[in-house]
């Protein structure tokens, strides 16, 4: 594997990282190519922080290869820095100082020259639509502008690669629309960006998705591809006024592989909707449970995420 093939914004080879006898990155391997929206998503523990840690140069791997930028993170921990822009849920933003202070202060911290640095903050104001709100104090703005002002200053420097980690974490749904907005016109400007998400609607936003488990990385494609590969099976959409006395009534019917809690109701994923149906009507009929809704939908990112832990559970039992 080497790190000058200019077709990779990062590669990944047998990546693990331990603490002591804990294995939080196990032998993981991908490649990010430059311009792409990278999606790695897996519950909270799954060993996505350590690897955004790795990538970042601010952690040492214990074996395998990583390359950023055509660095390896390894023996170029502080020029990959150099390479990249971080953004947290956190925001990382100054409350007490203006958008403006705040924008001046990551440009001395991520050394934009001084002579580029007006230029770099009109930058910044006009993506972030902040122009107007240059002097306000940043604690004053709501949730969605914080974002963009925190999205802003970590791009202040240029950075071909930028890390979002959980970046839309309590933000409003109109906020978080906007802000995978900016995602996409930074993308289409050439930047690589790589982000971590709980929300699944989200994944559907990025070009290619990453799925960790337990320090594994257990799925990697494009969303469409992901949900082909749910193609044996069927998800259907099933309302009902008591939905935890309907998972209990369908709990070991051969005919139904899972269910699972999806907004207001419950996704049922079986092999054969024709045979799984009539079968579901009268368990739930013996049961005096009505049914509002039953019928076949297609998969969504969140039944593909679903079915490949549990695929990963049984694999262990």
């Amino acid at each position: 594997m080497s790190g000058a093939n200019g077709a990779w914004a990062m590669e990944v080879q047998d990546l693990v990282k331990k603490f002591g006898g804990f294995v939080a990155v196990d032998r993981v391997s991908f490649q990010v190519r430059k311009g792409e929206i990278f999606g790695f998503l897996g519950p909270n523990g799954a060993g996505k922080s350590t690897v955004i840690r790795v990538l970042c140069g601010l952690l040492q791997p214990s074996s395998g290869k990583a390359f950023v930028a055509d660095y390896d993170v390894t023996k170029d921990p502080e020029t990959i820095r150099t390479q990249i822009g971080y953004m947290s849920q956190k925001f990382s933003l100054y409350d007490d100082l203006s958008v403006e202070e705040n924008i001046d202060f990551f440009s001395g911290i991520y050394g934009v020259p001084k002579h580029l640095r007006a230029e770099r903050k009109d930058y910044v104001l006009g993506m972030s639509g902040l122009r107007e709100r240059r002097q306000s104090l940043t604690r004053l703005l709501s949730g969605g502008w914080k974002q963009r002002l925190a999205l802003g200053c970590a791009i202040v420097h240029e950075p071909p690669i930028l890390f979002l980690d959980e970046p839309t974490s309590g933000v409003d749904p109109i906020a978080r629309r906007s802000f995978w907005d900016l995602i996409y016109q930074l993308s289409e400007a050439g930047r690589t960006i790589f982000v971590t998400t709980h929300y699944m609607d989200e994944a559907e936003y990025c070009h290619r998705l990453g799925l960790m488990y337990h320090g594994k990385l257990i799925a990697l494609g494009v969303p469409a591809s992901l949900k082909q590969d749910l193609r044996a099976y069927q998800i259907l959409q099933l309302d009902t006024p008591a939905p935890l006395e309907t998972m209990r009534a369908l709990e070991g019917r051969p005919e139904v592989t899972d269910v699972a809690v999806f907004g207001g109701g419950l996704h049922v994923t079986v092999r054969d909707p024709a045979q799984a149906m009539p079968v579901i009507r009268q368990a739930l009929q013996h049961n005096d449970i009505p049914i509002h809704r039953l019928e076949p939908i297609p998969a969504s990112m969140e039944d593909v995420f679903v079915a490949l832990i549990e695929a990963e559970e049984r694999k262990s039992q």
